[in-house]
């Protein structure tokens, strides 16, 4: 009998050693999530699934950009004080993002906030030229740490992961960097895990829907572009240990978060079998994959399935606009008792712990009753222009013939589009957000300063006229040129 026992010992640790190198060494080309999770301080893998194979970042990239920034702050060379002005540049950049006008002035502080949350891409841009000078000269920055930092597999081209050519990464390069915000800037880590924020009346919670949801989680990033999929980089901690675990490639916000949360917990339990586990090493010798990343695009957004451009899905908007869960689980929470023992999906699907959302305002660093004056005055801009945006509304049939001259000075395409359909043009002045994403209504609030603050006025109305002539760009944005350009993974 021990005999037998023996030999079934062997014959399953055999099987798990093959499995994990496969798992490891050879992932699948079809299409897999990558999956990794290791141990943040001493870097040691405790699960990898496609870890090392190439991937499109889409928003968990704003991670570097983060870096590279907070680095320079605490180097000295800037401040968290420090105002950076919206260039058209910034402005320009497509959903999910603030919406402020150019000239607008906003601190490093609050460009942080809003960046993290939000996932605001124009204020990665803001902190891009603010750090870096311009675009392409901080691409240079964040390419130089990730050298640094030993990400062999990581490149960027911009700071916030919308759709471009050699914007790559892997499970790998983000547990790296990850670990590496933990340890060279942890007195700013605190920006990686703000549950919410509030601009003026706007509450936006925080895409990582770990946060106030899965017990001890702690940070960081979420992404999403359809050629990568719902990407999430996430943290815990418990019992003083922390991981960090990696997802890359889910089909959906609440998907990744479950899948996350089930790392997490195999992770934090992995003690009970550790004879029969073999031993992955740690992240840095992971090997590389060398191949085309795997572009979703068709999975993710073709056919029926209207994706946004951000990771603004229709589960996440459902969340920022009051989701209701159970009660039983914000109670512990806020009680700072020991949650119930639940399923990860079940504490995803609950509603996070209720807390007070961190006010982010525009202009300089204010506090007392200066920044409640702040907070204030954004407040009533955006009811301003809520107003002013219902006006024009109600002036659509007098409007009109102008929308038609107007589009005619916007080029053929316009003026084809006025004379054919001369009622939906208006619609498109007023509310510029594109149509195909109807499941992300919703959130028409927020995103009303997205574009709103141009489609309000009346003298604005040749800029967002003009701006189809950008939208095959933040169309493709959502799988752009990597998209286009993309080979198929090899085996």
């Amino acid at each position: 009998m021990h005999f037998l026992h023996q030999l079934l010992r062997k014959s399953l640790l055999n099987c798990i050693v093959v499995g994990a190198a496969l798992g490891v060494v050879a992932p699948r080309v079809v299409h897999a999530e990558a999956l990794l999770v290791v141990e943040a301080d001493t870097g040691k893998v405790l699960e990898a699934q496609n870890a090392t194979y190439p991937w499109y970042p889409a928003s968990v990239t704003k991670l570097m950009t983060a870096y590279v920034t907070l680095k320079a702050v605490k180097e000295g060379r800037l401040s968290l004080d420090t105002i950076l002005s919206v260039s058209p540049v910034a402005a320009s950049q497509s959903p999910s993002k603030m919406g402020f006008r150019p000239g607008t002035q906003v601190t490093v502080d609050n460009a942080l906030k809003m960046m993290l949350v939000k996932s605001a891409n124009d204020m990665a841009v803001v902190l891009a030229e603010g750090v870096g000078g311009s675009v392409d000269g901080f691409s240079g920055l964040m390419n130089q740490d990730a050298q640094r930092l030993g990400m062999t597999q990581t490149s960027y081209v911009n700071p916030n992961g919308l759709p471009a050519d050699g914007q790559i990464t892997s499970a790998r390069d983000l547990a790296i960097l990850a670990r590496a915000i933990i340890r060279d800037v942890p007195e700013y880590e605190y920006f990686v895990h703000i549950p919410s924020i509030r601009f003026g009346r706007r509450v936006t919670q925080n895409f990582n829907r770990l946060i106030g949801r899965y017990p001890g989680a702690d940070g960081f990033k979420t992404g999403f572009i359809c050629a990568s999929g719902y990407n999430l980089v996430a943290s815990a901690t418990r019992n003083g240990k922390r991981l960090i675990a990696v997802v890359l490639g889910a089909s959906s916000g609440r998907a990744r978060a479950v899948k996350a949360a089930q790392l997490l917990e195999r992770g934090f339990g992995n003690n009970t079998l550790t004879w029969l586990r073999p031993s992955l090493g740690m992240v840095e010798n992971l090997v590389p994959i060398e191949a085309s990343p795997p572009n979703l695009r068709d999975e993710m957004c073709g056919g029926k399935r209207h994706k946004p451009a951000s990771d603004e899905d229709e589960e996440t908007v459902a969340s920022n606009v009051g989701h209701t869960g159970s009660e039983s689980g914000i109670t512990f929470f806020a009680a700072g008792m020991a949650p119930p023992i639940l399923k990860p999906s079940e504490l995803i699907a609950g509603a996070p712990a209720p807390s007070e959302p961190i006010p982010v305002y525009t202009g300089p660093t204010r506090t007392g009753p200066a920044l409640i004056a702040a907070v204030a005055a954004d407040a009533d801009k955006q009811t301003l222009h809520r107003a002013k945006k219902t006006r024009v509304a109600g002036k659509k049939p007098e409007t009109a013939p102008e929308a038609k001259s107007e589009t005619k000075a916007a080029g053929k395409d316009a003026a084809k589009d006025a004379k054919s359909e001369p009622k939906p043009k208006p619609k498109a002045v007023g509310k510029p957000s594109p149509d195909k994403h109807a499941n992300a209504k919703p959130e028409a609030n927020e995103k009303s300063s997205t574009a709103g603050d141009k489609a309000a006025l009346r003298p604005a109305k040749p800029k967002a006229v003009a701006k189809p002539s950008n939208k095959p760009k933040s169309s493709t944005s959502e799988a752009g040129p990597a998209d286009q350009k993309t080979v198929a993974p090899r085996s």
